[in-house]
């Protein structure tokens, strides 16, 4: 039996990476099993790539996602790739996720010219383009100047030592280029809690695709770590949050065990709420919700700017 796939990506470097990842697993795995599978990478255009102003806000709408999934829905490839944290979390009527692969590292990386947090200079300017990095920054230290930084990761490097002191990316983005040689610090989870899903890919099919496609790419799912996303993402969707909003999370599964760590901050970084639930891997979904009802009851929509 033999199968040729096309799969649906952004032109970025690092898009196209994670999907050549995805797809070369795609590959592997179903030669174990005697099937003989082709990947053909489909760039697809996204608004996102096209808008030079800043992402706050669109990336609430998933700007990275939609693209991807009208080329699929409109039978332009087979399948498509997410990086998990651009997500909506909101299930797509006319497809499935039928695959998360498993996590790579999952920190927040400083890339500093070989400057930690601490050794940053009083004022010194620091870049990011998410608000929950910016927050959390901020409350780590005030003094900082934190502002919005966009482009590709190669474009953020280059800023360093220009007009920005240091940068903060995801140490999974920069270890998928190879380039974790540029980080000057990784930050804990307990420092700077991530962003749900952050490190994880999402594959997603149209559910009306043939069971041997469901089959062959779902084979690439990591269990643990799609019942960890899961509690991530559910507590955001209980928060009715987005990407334009300070809310971080990071489950971890040990044995039975899910243990979900959540943090909303407020965007100045002076208000911090923290919150820690754990249950079964099989009730993911109701732990992610009772940590999202239990931060809004301490008041977590005032700290992201809702009455």
């Amino acid at each position: 039996m033999s199968m040729n796939l096309r799969l649906g990506t952004r032109a970025s470097t690092l898009a196209t990476t994670q999907s050549g990842m995805v797809a070369d697993d795609i590959v592997a795995r179903a030669a174990v099993r005697g099937v003989e599978v082709t990947v053909e990478l489909v760039e697809i255009s996204t608004k996102g790539d096209r808008t030079q102003g800043s992402l706050v806000g669109l990336s609430e709408v998933g700007v990275f996602v939609n693209a991807l999934r009208d080329a699929l829905l409109n039978d332009e490839c087979d399948l498509i790739v997410h990086s998990l944290k651009d997500m909506p979390v909101g299930a797509h009527p006319e497809l499935d996720l039928v695959a998360v692969t498993e996590r790579e590292d999952v920190r927040d990386a400083l890339c500093g010219g070989g400057l930690t947090l601490a050794e940053l200079p009083e004022g010194a300017r620091v870049g990011t383009s998410s608000p929950r990095r910016a927050a959390q920054v901020r409350a780590l230290r005030p003094d900082l100047e934190v502002a919005d930084l966009r482009g590709n990761v190669d474009s953020r490097l280059a800023r360093v030592g220009n007009d920005f002191d240091a940068v903060i990316l995801a140490a999974a983005g920069l270890a998928r280029l190879g380039r974790s040689d540029e980080v000057s610090e990784f930050f804990t989870t307990t420092q700077m809690v991530p962003a749900p899903g952050q490190g994880a890919l999402g594959v997603e099919i149209r559910a009306d695709a043939a069971a041997e496609i469901a089959e062959v790419v779902g084979a690439v799912n990591h269990p643990h770590t799609r019942a960890a996303v899961t509690a991530e993402r559910t507590m955001l969707e209980v928060l009715e949050a987005g990407c334009a909003t300070p809310v971080a999370a990071h489950a971890v599964v040990v044995g039975n065990t899910l243990r979900l760590t959540t943090r909303v901050t407020n965007l100045t970084g002076t208000l911090v709420l923290n919150e820690t639930d754990s249950g079964s891997v099989a009730d993911a979904g109701s732990v992610g919700r009772s940590a999202g009802w239990a931060l809004m009851g301490r008041g977590a929509a005032r700290l992201m700017g809702r009455s």
